[in-house]
């Protein structure tokens, strides 16, 4: 075995994050290192690459004990990591932030040349055709992704760990992706996966560690000894059922909760037009780069409407910014980008919870601290948020539970429209049910949700309609029949009308599972 861990302790305040656990890799392989939130994937990664010391157990690498005083000191022994959320300076060139962290230089001044020739090498490790010159806020999020692991081979990483590494990358990127994996263990790197896309993971792992309350209860066995739901009830702990979504029935006569007609947007969308009625959830699926999240950001007034029109309720609608929407329209919008824009990570969930409600809470310039707690105990019972106590910080908040509190912040506020931007990426496979399950009720009682995803058989499972975006336009929208396969092919059909060509599943075009949550809503 390349690296080993054996019996890896690690306790935080109110929190034992990891009980015992034990990983080993061995070169030449993927390895899956899978778990619900919370299970303690991150803090065994973070211990792995120097960022954590553990309270107890050892690690062993080639043979001898190790312990890291760093990250840099894990990356120079060999261990390289890309993390979920990227960590490229978007000003720097593609080889500046390749060779980063061993700038090649002579009498303090960098050795140019020399960098640039590193940074070469690594691309064409990967058989990368990009400009080392080119700035790094010029990529797509797929090239950004790969630069990410020509900057961990920059230092002869052995061990590479991948957390969430397709989280915003299509079908056919995806692929690559995996292709240069397979690539990197023939030639006797050890490459461990954190993900919580199953079908990715038995696509391409070859043996799996699965935790569960910070325990290995399956450690570095083979992956084709399992079945997708084996692999389910070892990270769930008992044998787990699928949400059962309730049906809806929605009232395509009655005035659009919101309605867009003809906007076009300084981020360059021209003639979009789409309406999403009290009750009903509206799927907007598209690609990569198709003008969703940018289409929501112009509706919250976070960028210029050239032209067109925007009615809320019927009536028509200028939208400030997120704080003018939810006061005079009682409309709320979970970010995509919960660490940067969704949540105070350094803030307790009180706080994080209470944001949109303070006035409502204040009495006498002050918040009592009852009436904080009192709210987060109502939202954590009703959304299943696991933390160590109401004043726990949200940094501190596995993926999933972060997203939770993300949510909880519009669901105080009481709002009639909610605009959700990839409510489940990253997130393991029971919360994912459980945020389908919440989406689908609050379409139940009558809220208008705009659904926001990549993830197509999610948008098939959740949505009444779906509106197919592509090239910053609305292609056309379709009544959802649930037949995924149906479905698919009707997408497929209105992108392919622009010369894009998707794949709405996973890796090597096999459609993705829609979630443990089934299909159960009807329009």
């Amino acid at each position: 075995m390349i690296l080993t861990a054996d019996g890896l302790v690690k306790t935080f305040p109110g929190v034992r994050a990891l009980d015992g656990a034990t990983l080993s890799l061995a070169a030449g392989s993927v390895h899956a290192l899978l778990g619900e939130n919370g299970a303690g994937k991150s803090t065994l990664v973070k211990i792995l690459t120097g960022v954590y010391r553990p309270d107890a157990g050892r690690i062993t690498f080639d043979g001898t004990e190790t312990h890291f005083a760093g990250p840099l000191d894990a990356l120079r022994a060999g261990i390289g990591v890309v993390h979920q959320e990227r960590n490229l300076i978007p000003e720097f060139t593609v080889a500046e932030n390749v060779v980063l962290h061993h700038l090649p230089s002579r009498f303090g001044l960098v050795r140019r040349g020399r960098l640039r020739a590193e940074a070469v090498r690594c691309l064409d490790l990967l058989d990368l055709d990009l400009d080392p010159d080119a700035p790094v806020s010029s990529l797509s999020v797929a090239q950004a992704q790969l630069v990410e692991i020509a900057k961990a081979l920059s230092v002869d990483s052995r061990v590479l760990l991948l957390d969430e590494p397709t989280a915003s990358l299509t079908g056919d990127e995806a692929a690559r992706l995996f292709a240069i994996v397979r690539k990197l263990t023939a030639t006797g790197h050890a490459v461990v996966l954190v993900s919580h896309k199953l079908e990715e993971v038995f696509a391409v792992a070859d043996t799996v560690t699965v935790l569960r309350d910070g325990r290995s209860v399956a450690e570095a066995q083979p992956l084709s000894g399992y079945t997708r739901d084996q692999v389910v009830d070892l990270m769930v702990g008992r044998a787990y059922a699928s949400v059962e979504l309730q049906p809806r029935t929605v009232d395509q006569s009655a005035t659009p909760a919101l309605a867009v007609r003809d906007v076009s947007t300084a981020s360059g969308h021209r003639g979009v037009s789409l309406q999403v009625a009290p009750g009903e959830i509206l799927g907007l699926y598209g690609l990569v780069g198709a003008g969703r999240t940018e289409l929501a950001k112009a509706l919250l007034g976070l960028d210029r409407i050239l032209g067109g029109d925007v009615l809320v309720h019927g009536r028509p609608a200028r939208i400030r910014g997120v704080g003018d929407a939810l006061r005079r329209y009682k409309m709320g919008y979970v970010t995509e980008n919960r660490k940067e824009e969704g949540l105070f990570l350094e803030q307790p969930i009180t706080r994080n919870i209470g944001v949109t409600i303070w006035r409502r809470l204040t009495r006498a310039g002050l918040i009592p601290d009852g009436a904080e707690r009192r709210m987060v105990e109502e939202y954590s019972a009703a959304l299943g948020i696991r933390a160590a106590s109401p004043r726990q910080l949200a940094g501190q908040l596995s993926g999933g539970n972060q997203q939770k509190v993300s949510l909880a912040k519009w669901l105080a506020a009481e709002c009639d429209i909610l605009i959700v931007d990839e409510p489940t990426v990253g997130i393991d496979v029971r919360t994912k049910a459980a945020f389908h399950e919440i989406i689908s009720t609050l379409a139940s009682q009558g809220m208008a949700i705009l659904l926001i995803s990549s993830d197509l058989p999610e948008v098939v499972t959740l949505a009444d309609r779906i509106a197919v975006m592509a090239d910053f336009t609305v292609r056309g929208d379709l009544v959802n029949s649930h037949d995924y396969d149906r479905v698919s092919q009707a997408v497929i059909r209105l992108i392919h009308a622009t010369g894009e060509h998707p794949d709405p599943g996973g890796p090597g075009g096999a459609p993705a599972a829609a979630g443990a949550a089934s299909q159960g809503s009807t329009s």
